[in-house]
């Protein structure tokens, strides 16, 4: 057996495990409450395993922005715990995104924790507003949690706001390479067919597509020319 086929069925491993711990997790909390298991080895459809409902995902199911952006940040990802989202229904979810890694210490998974916290969310708005207080928190960020990988990244394109209002040929050369810049940071384009999909949206051919990830990546590269990694 080969030094990847050891560390697959070790991945594989991991999972099988955790697949009664998602289960646990969903029932101690109830159906408020959702857990998600994650393979990142297969982006497009990430989901392994689901317990409870709560932002409406299915098995084969792909990973929201927020699982891009780990994938995005590689084996340097940390857990990201009790943070607030919203989903594009509207509810209101407190999430928790725990990232799996194997014995080498590559992250190649996640374990999420959703709960709905939109009923507690609008009894804290009434108090505040029979109290006389105002809401200072900032708008809370929405999440594409999509079953298919294609409507995350349209949702992550929509964020950037490239549509009607801003179209591409409206955009300077400095403001299409942070577009590219931030959809690669976001960890669009380490999804198959991703660049197809950008350039289909912006209307631009997959040649410029691929240009333009590659300048901006050269732009963010803190290796000096001639230099050495």
């Amino acid at each position: 057996m080969t030094d990847h086929q050891t560390l697959d069925a070790e991945r594989d491993a991991i999972l099988a495990a955790l697949r009664p711990v998602a289960d646990g997790i969903a029932a101690t909390f109830g159906p408020v409450c959702e857990a998600v298991l994650h393979d990142y080895r297969h982006p497009e459809n990430s989901v392994v395993a689901v317990a409870g409902s709560v932002t409406g995902r299915a098995v084969g199911g792909a990973m929201s922005e927020i699982g891009m952006r780990v994938l995005a940040r590689g084996d340097q990802a940390e857990d990201e715990l009790n943070y607030v989202t919203r989903t594009r229904s509207g509810k209101l979810v407190k999430a928790s995104t725990m990232v799996l890694r194997d014995s080498t210490g590559a992250v190649f998974g996640a374990l999420c924790v959703n709960v709905d916290v939109t009923a507690v969310g609008e009894a804290h708005a009434l108090l505040g507003a029979l109290a006389g207080l105002t809401d200072a928190d900032a708008e809370t960020p929405v999440t594409t949690f999509g079953n298919d990988i294609d409507s995350v990244v349209d949702a992550i394109l929509d964020a950037h706001r490239i549509g009607p209002d801003r179209p591409w040929g409206g955009l300077d050369r400095a403001q299409r390479l942070d577009l590219f810049r931030g959809l690669d940071e976001h960890g669009v384009f380490a999804v198959r067919r991703a660049v197809e999909q950008v350039a289909a949206r912006l209307g631009i051919s997959r040649a410029s597509a691929y240009s333009y990830l590659s300048q901006a990546r050269a732009a963010t590269d803190p290796t000096p020319a001639g230099g050495h990694a």
